[in-house]
């Protein structure tokens, strides 16, 4: 598989990662669109929302719950951010593994 997040994710690519966990990675995006402008990824591959399972229920949440740490890790939960999620090339999603988009400042 020739995903880029899932070789930043083996760390066969350098990335400035502001958090991890078992399931997720948070990592800052290399064409920032906001001065925070985060990434996060589950470690698992999934191509995007429309390849969402039922088994994934879990670590749907955990995404969630982990760009909530990631806001607060970077200053910018009180003052408020941004979750954004594309899918499909229509909906413009350029990497096709699932991803948040946290975006504040």
């Amino acid at each position: 598989m020739d995903c880029l997040f899932c070789k930043i994710i083996k760390k066969e690519i350098p990335s400035k990662t502001v958090l991890e966990n078992e399931s997720v990675i948070v990592f800052e995006d290399i064409n920032p669109k906001m001065p925070v402008h985060l990434l996060v990824v589950p470690k698992k591959h999934i191509a995007s929302v429309n390849e969402i399972k039922e088994e994934d229920k879990e670590l749907i949440g955990e995404l969630f719950l982990t760009a909530k740490q990631a806001a607060e890790k970077v200053g910018v939960k009180d003052k408020g951010y941004k979750l954004s999620v594309h899918v499909g090339e229509g909906g413009g999603q350029e990497i096709f593994h699932l991803h948040i988009h946290l975006l504040g400042g």
